[in-house]
């Protein structure tokens, strides 16, 4: 556990005024989300069967929170750790047109996250998908929709800055496009994640296409799941955030994988054997409809605008006592 601490630190807001702040930004987040896209918000499950192959495998090797039922002893159940796949089997279920999408509250736990200054095991986001055409599974499409989440997000800091004017957060609505490889080939001797630091102090908002491809050094930029996103359609999106000096990522996010992306990522993926579940088997047969879809962090797009140097400044989660100790002595106010 790296815990970052800095000499000085002082929140804008204390403890009361920061709850305030995070309702604020969660209700005006969801208001412009809204807005822009026309979503439906609808209930979503903590919890699923473990055979049902419908669980966000997020890199494939996390564990699940997993555990037995008493009244149904011979099946196991597992807390989500997102709705990746949920939110696109749901869609079809609700008959969700072109064009039409909706968005949850998602609340998990993944137990194997390495906690630190941006990361809680306690997860929550606004998961959201979308029924688009075949026509639209396109870079440009992605691109269109990415531009539109970060107005999402500017918008709600312009809101937020009205009615806390102590709060003097500057986020670029102006999102910098480079894949994977193009980040590779820009800085060569850094490491992934010292790549998208560098890449967003420079440029402010920036998006990373093609997560999950083979890099040209053999290597992949970060993990990720073969039977959601499509690896050439999707990307994160990343704010430079001042008190950390990092880039905080805001959202993963892609258009979904057809059929043909579905059997070709599994292979690569020496996951092939999941084509025994009803969710994969659907899409290689053409029954579930295409999607876009993400995951947008509340507690992080919360740290970002208030400027928190600690999730747990804005998310309630498990930390021990030393860390407890440790941040309050900084000036660090835990939850």
């Amino acid at each position: 556990m790296a815990l970052i601490l800095k000499e000085g630190y002082k929140p804008k807001l204390n403890l009361r005024e920061t709850q305030r702040a995070i309702k604020l930004i969660k209700d005006e987040f969801q208001r412009n989300l809204v807005s822009a896209f026309g979503f439906e918000r609808v209930s979503a499950p903590l919890m699923v069967f473990s055979d049902t192959g419908i669980n966000d495998d997020l890199n494939g090797v996390e564990r699940k929170v997993e555990f037995d039922l008493l009244n149904y002893p011979d099946r196991r159940a597992e807390i989500v750790q997102s709705l990746a796949k949920w939110k696109r089997q749901t869609l079809r279920r609700y008959e969700f047109s072109a064009g039409e999408g909706l968005y949850t509250d998602m609340n998990a736990i993944r137990r194997d996250d390495l906690m630190d200054n941006t990361h809680s095991i306690y997860v929550d986001q606004w998961d959201w998908e979308m029924v688009i055409t075949r026509e639209q599974r396109s870079k440009a499409f992605l691109r269109r929709v990415v531009s539109k989440l970060v107005d999402c997000v500017c918008d709600t800091l312009q809101t937020l800055k009205k009615a806390y004017p102590v709060v003097d957060t500057s986020l670029s609505r102006q999102v910098f496009f480079i894949t994977s490889e193009e980040l590779l080939k820009r800085y060569p001797n850094l490491t992934p994640k010292e790549r998208e630091n560098a890449i967003t102090k420079e440029y402010g908002t920036v998006f990373i296409e093609e997560i999950g491809v083979t890099l040209s050094d053999g290597t992949r930029h970060d993990g990720r799941a073969p039977d959601y996103d499509d690896w050439t359609l999707n990307g994160d999106i990343f704010f430079y955030h001042a008190p950390l000096d990092i880039a905080l990522e805001i959202s993963s996010m892609g258009i979904r994988v057809d059929g043909e992306a579905m059997v070709r990522q599994l292979a690569a993926a020496s996951a092939s054997d999941r084509l025994k579940y009803s969710f994969h088997r659907d899409i290689v047969n053409g029954d579930t409809p295409l999607t876009i879809g993400g995951g947008i962090g509340q507690s992080r797009l919360c740290m970002l605008m208030l400027q928190k140097l600690h999730i747990g400044e804005v998310n309630v989660s498990l930390w021990s006592d030393e860390e407890r100790e440790d941040c309050k002595k900084a000036g660090i106010r835990l939850l």
